[in-house]
This record gives C-alpha cells, sequence and structure tokens, in this order.
C-alpha cells in the first residue's frame, strides 16, 4: 500500500465516473494526452456535447446514467475515488470506433461526433481507486481540471479492480477484442431498478457484475430477509407452535428446491396453509415424493402414533403404489419413545431434528448451488432409519462443505499463484504442484480429480475462474475470476 498527495481532480461526465467506480469500464475521454502516471480525483460534472444523455451512452447503460445526472447537485459535488493513469492512447479511425463502443459505455454515434470536432479521441486508460469515505466539494462552473479545497492523502488499498482483473481489461481494450458475455451485459441492466427493491434481484446483479469482471466483492451470500426465518427453524421446533414449525418445514423444503403443484391441501407443500386434520404435514412431488410429519416441542417424547400416523394419512392420500416410492421423514424435536423409534425403522423412516434440518437450509440459502438434491436422495433412501438417520444427514450436510472448503481453497491457489508469478494464467500440473505445497490440504486429489473441480469452477454457470482449454486437458490453463467464501 503506498500513499499519494491528490491536490487536483478531472471533471468527467457523471455517468462516466460512476462506470468508472462500478468497474463497467477502465477508459475515459480525456481532451489531451495523459502521461501514465498522472494522478487526480474523479470529479462527476454534465454530459457535454450536443447531443442528449440517451443518444451519448449505450441503451444498456442508460438506467446508470440517468441516475448519477439525477444525483448531480447545483452546490456541492461528491467526490469518491481517484485515479492513475496507466495509458492513453489516440483514437482516429472511424472503423475502431465501434470496437471501442463495444467495450465502453458510450454509443458509436457520440464517438463519431467527436472526431468531427477533434482530430483524435483520447482514450485515458484509468485505475481506480475508491475512498475510505467520499467528500464533498463547492461546484465548480468550469475548467478540465478542478483543484481540491485541500489536498488530500490516498491509498491504493482500495482498487475497484485487482492487477489481475485490470490487466486482462486493458489488454482486451488495447487490441479492441469485442467483449465475451454482451448477453450478460443486457441482462445485468434489466436488474438495475429491479435490484433496489428485490433482494435475489440484487443477489443475481452482482453476481453477474462479478463473472464479467466490473467487481470482485462478494455480494451478501443470500439476502438476510431469507436467513432470518431460517434462523428460526430450530427455535419453533423446539416450541409447543407445532402450527409455525409445520409451516417453516414447507417454507424450508421450498428453499431446498422441492416442489409440489398439488393443489390438494391434504397433500401439499403450500407454506400458507397446513395439512390440518386428517392431512400431511408436508408432502413434495419432486425431483422425488417426499411424504412427512412434523412434531415440535422438545420436552416431550413422540409416541408410536406419529409414525403410526403418518403410514394411514400417506395410505390415504398418495396411494400405497406412491407412498411405498416416497421417502419418509419425521421432523421431531423430542426423542421418540423404544416402540415409535422401532417402527420407524421397519417403515424406513427417517428422523430429523430441527437443528439439522436448519443446518441444511442454512447451508443452501449461503451456498445456492452446494445441495444436490438427487445426490441426497440415497442418504435419505439407505439405512439407518429412524433416530440414527438424524447422524447420517449430518454426514451429508459435513461431506458437502469439506467439498466447498476444496474448492475455495482451489480458488485461492489459482488467485496467489497468478499473484505472486504475474503470470495471467497457470497449468493444472503447476497448480497441482502448488496444491501439495500445502502439507496439509483439504483432501488428497490426483490431477485428474483436480482437473475436473477446476472444470465446474470455470463452467460459465459458476464463474469462480476462467479457463483457457487446449487440445490435451493436461495442458488447458486456468484465471481467477472470483472468491469462493465460506462463513468458517
Amino acid at each position: 500500500m503506498s500513499l499519494v498527495n491528490i491536490d487536483k481532480a478531472i471533471r468527467l461526465p457523471a455517468p462516466d465516473v460512476e462506470a468508472l467506480i462500478q468497474g463497467r469500464t477502465i477508459a475515459a475521454i480525456v481532451w489531451r494526452m495523459f502521461n501514465p502516471g498522472e494522478q487526480y480525483a474523479l470529479y462527476p460534472g454534465n454530459v457535454s456535447g450536443n447531443l442528449p444523455y440517451d443518444k451519448h451512452y449505450r441503451s444498456h447503460f442508460l438506467p446508470v446514467a440517468q441516475k448519477a445526472l439525477a444525483q448531480l447537485n447545483s452546490d456541492k459535488v461528491s467526490i469518491k475515488a481517484w485515479a492513475r493513469c496507466e495509458l492513453c492512447q489516440m483514437v482516429n479511425e472511424p472503423e475502431s470506433l465501434e470496437a471501442l463502443s463495444r467495450l465502453t459505455v458510450w454509443k458509436t454515434e457520440a464517438l463519431q461526433q467527436i472526431l468531427q470536432q477533434r482530430p483524435f479521441i483520447f482514450v485515458a486508460y484509468l485505475r481506480v481507486y475508491l475512498l475510505p469515505q467520499p467528500f464533498e466539494m463547492p461546484v465548480q462552473s468550469s475548467g478540465n481540471f478542478v483543484s481540491l479545497p485541500k489536498s488530500q492523502n490516498v491509498t491504493d488499498a482500495t482498487p475497484v479492480l485487482s492487477d489481475n482483473i485490470f490487466a486482462k481489461r486493458r489488454q482486451k481494450l488495447e487490441k479492441l477484442e469485442p467483449p465475451e458475455h454482451p448477453e450478460l451485459e443486457e441482462l445485468q441492466s434489466a436488474l438495475v431498478h429491479l435490484s433496489t427493491t428485490n433482494p435475489k434481484a440484487k443477489q443475481l446483479d452482482a453476481e453477474i457484475k462479478i463473472f464479467l469482471g466490473w467487481s470482485e466483492n462478494s455480494p451478501t451470500i443470500k439476502p438476510d430477509i431469507d436467513l432470518d426465518w431460517i434462523k428460526t427453524i430450530a427455535q419453533i421446533g423446539n416450541s409447543s407452535d407445532g402450527n409455525g414449525f409445520e409451516k417453516l418445514v414447507r417454507k424450508s423444503f421450498i428453499e431446498l428446491g422441492f416442489a409440489n403443484p398439488n393443489t390438494n391441501p391434504r397433500a401439499s407443500l403450500n407454506p400458507e396453509s397446513t395439512g390440518g386434520a386428517g392431512g400431511l404435514d408436508f408432502y413434495c412431488e419432486t425431483p422425488y415424493p417426499v411424504a412427512g410429519e412434523c412434531k415440535a416441542s422438545k420436552h416431550e417424547s413422540v409416541p408410536n402414533s406419529v409414525t403410526a400416523q403418518l403410514i394411514h394419512l400417506g395410505l390415504t392420500h398418495l396411494g400405497q403404489d406412491r407412498f411405498d416410492r416416497s421417502v419418509k421423514i419425521i421432523l421431531a424435536a423430542g426423542p421418540l419413545t423404544n416402540p415409535a423409534n422401532l417402527a420407524a425403522i421397519g417403515s424406513k423412516m427417517n428422523v430429523i431434528r430441527p437443528e439439522t434440518l436448519q443446518r441444511l437450509v442454512e447451508l443452501k440459502a449461503k451456498q445456492p448451488g452446494s445441495i444436490d438434491l438427487l445426490q441426497l436422495k440415497p442418504c435419505l433412501e439407505q439405512q439407518p432409519f429412524g433416530e440414527e438417520a438424524d447422524a447420517k444427514v449430518n454426514r451429508y450436510i459435513d461431506d458437502v462443505r469439506e467439498k466447498l472448503k476444496v474448492r475455495s481453497y482451489l480458488i485461492k491457489i489459482v488467485k496467489n499463484r497468478l499473484e505472486i508469478t504475474g503470470v495471467e494464467n497457470a497449468g493444472v500440473e503447476a497448480l497441482h504442484g502448488a496444491y501439495y505445497a500445502n502439507p496439509n490440504p483439504p483432501q488428497p486429489l490426483n490431477l485428474q480429480a483436480m482437473h475436473e473441480i477446476l472444470i465446474e469452477l470455470s463452467s460459465p454457470l459458476t464463474g469462480y475462474l476462467g479457463r483457457i482449454k487446449e487440445d490435451d486437458w493436461r495442458r488447458d490453463r486456468f484465471y481467477f475470476l472470483r472468491d469462493l467464501r465460506l462463513d468458517d
């Protein structure tokens, strides 16, 4: 970390400043050739030129541009970041403008208008750093350079983009290579308005930004509104609120990925209602049938009548064939009586504690892709049953967490290797050697097993790593995109 003294700002259009701060672009159009190493605060101003802002910026950026301009104040300006020029290039070839537009937020026609007014477009490549705290200053009506009220001592401790990602973005801009995922940029723009009111849209918006290389800050793993109710599962399960526990169980199974389009309230998964007298407490149809009963209260033993009731109601509402094919679960806080436990074992019923259900749902909520219901199915279909089933479900959860630790560890190895060596990517064999450089890796992995996990982590659907595919899988190379953060 280095300390930098800054006493001037450069005036840029407010939407351009916001694009730089968000990591959407690393480029700014400036009025003269900037020298590498020049450092300035970023002063947001109005859009200059004859074109209205909606003709100046690309359609997917318009919601951000509109918001940035609406936040301009006639009296004060908020300074949020500073930047260092890494490179400045002159562009004057008309055929380059469309390629430049695809890699930035500007429309081709806006660039064409600038080129009509000047012999060159000066494009500065800016490395942007956030200030620990934004500061305000009076509005300056004119001037490309703006003097700050007092010089600021700032650091480079909080870059918007890491060295590795900035280098990739710079190379793509220098070569005017097309963007890799323009369709995701369009999707991200569509989420801008939704993300202010919808937590799940905000989550997806943040993840897309990370995948596109616009951001490296991992979003909150799951909206707090979900975790709030999840954290009450064990508490309600250990209370006398049987109706509330049943609703939470139904909500939990939906969160895990189960569904039931059946409108029959006696065999339902609707969390807004319950099975009521004579109905199953919960029933899932997809991806496989699950029939269950709930028994809240820690201080009461679970009698044999609960197992008998599950059998009776299951046969009544599902029929023999569907009930036989169903995974059977009793969610109970209290211990089963010996006859009840023997009956549960004989009928292949899994007895699971509320604490275990909460642990399973929390894992799914924090790491959405971690629970594969088809992998959970054999765990629930195999011995042991009865009260011992709770331990096997906890072992399944532990196994999933260990797999996550291996993947998080591998991502860190890729990231650290690239930072240490300075190269843009690393081969499988080099990563395998780095994996075992630690005397206590999470678990043993041979070269092929590691490669399979690296492929998984570089899938567009996960987006933790990038992959350069070669003819021989042993020569595949990988690079870092984003961290996999675990709460432990």
